[in-house]
């Protein structure tokens, strides 16, 4: 059960839709001759010369040895199937907790993969959807030896050349390094690389060292694009139960039947059909088909999962891979004009564009 960040709570989100300044071109940005943003032009640089990160960055492909279960020690495997055993009990988002090391690779931190950061000279700001934040301090201070632990953990950084090192230390131990339930003691250190290739690429070269939990670091590499044109927007958690759907703490599959009613086909019929609407940043569709008296799911073109209901307009993806609730429209007769689909992210809806 290799997942995403994903949960299975109702939230209080600001909505993408209603977002403003979304028409508002980004000033400074170069262009090509159509109007679109030109993420190949030159690097920009400070009045000190050095790379100007000031800008907000979407993390793209992840790749390096994270999810490498050869190099994590015994004790952490063993708690890693726990958790994915009890994944929306366990998961520090389910129970809105910041993401701690995970939002430096857009893990399961709930804030998604946009980061605004904040270039001065003696300071980096990076601030992400979930209203978490972090400092790099790059005024010559050292990290401390003995740190208080907390949950973003403390960094500084140093110019070598072309290429910002920032080094963390500070980590508290309630968090996970990635959304499979890797945990970390607070001996975690972690040092980041930041290499802006051009206007709009940057590469992120993430090593990951705790000797109390992987056998040698860890090694990742992340790459950001320029989110031109583009806004952050709030994601806040919080968790409620509403239309039926509850926290799961076990087997997710056995308890969404075991609540699970009996719907008429008819009122199943009145939710198949085409949804699309935004989800985090990302366009996304959703297909729903009705096959022996049961509705499934199809998101972005991934295979069907069926769709369990625990009230007339809400369901359980039990089995997805994104593992959430899903709650139609169903205000007005006839067929429903969207679908909401429930994360720790937010609720987002999706239009119906087909009848």
């Amino acid at each position: 059960m290799k997942q995403l960040f994903s949960a299975l709570v109702l939230l209080t989100f600001s909505t993408l839709l209603a977002a403003q300044w979304l028409g508002v071109p980004t000033p400074g940005i170069p262009r090509n001759a159509d109007g679109s943003p030109d993420l190949f032009a030159p690097l920009p640089r400070t009045a000190a010369g050095r790379p100007e990160l000031t800008g907000l960055w979407r993390a793209g492909q992840v790749r390096g040895d994270l999810n490498d279960d050869s190099k994590v020690q015994a004790w952490a495997r063993e708690t890693m199937a726990t958790h994915e055993r009890n994944y929306y009990r366990d998961g520090p988002q389910m129970q809105c907790m910041p993401g701690g090391p995970a939002f430096i690779t857009g893990g399961p931190s709930g804030g998604g993969s946009l980061r605004q950061i904040v270039q001065s000279p003696s300071v980096v700001a990076m601030i992400y959807g979930d209203l978490t934040s972090r400092q790099v301090f790059t005024d010559g201070r050292e990290l401390e030896a003995d740190p208080l632990p907390i949950w973003m953990g403390y960094s500084v950084g140093r110019w070598e050349g072309d290429t910002l090192v920032v080094e963390s230390n500070g980590y508290n131990n309630k968090t996970w390094m990635h959304a499979w339930g890797l945990e970390h003691t607070e001996k975690l250190r972690v040092t980041e690389r930041y290499r802006r290739m051009d206007f709009g690429h940057m590469e992120v070269d993430i090593t990951f060292d705790d000797p109390d939990t992987f056998d040698e670091p860890l090694h990742t590499v992340v790459d950001m694009v320029l989110a031109a044109d583009d806004v952050i927007l709030e994601i806040v958690c919080n968790e409620a139960t509403e239309g039926g759907v509850k926290h799961w703490t076990g087997d997710k599959v056995a308890d969404a039947r075991a609540s699970a009613i009996d719907l008429d086909s008819d009122i199943l019929a009145r939710y198949v059909g085409t949804y699309e609407g935004i989800w985090l940043e990302y366009l996304t569709t959703v297909v729903v088909t009705l096959e022996d008296g049961a509705l499934f799911l199809s998101r972005n073109g991934e295979a069907r999962e069926e769709l369990i209901p625990q009230s007339e307009n809400s369901f359980i993806c039990a089995s997805c891979t994104w593992s959430q609730p899903y709650i139609f429209n169903n205000d007005n007769p006839g067929m429903a004009p969207s679908v909401q689909e429930v994360q720790v992210s937010g609720r987002w809806v999706f239009e119906r564009i087909n009848e």
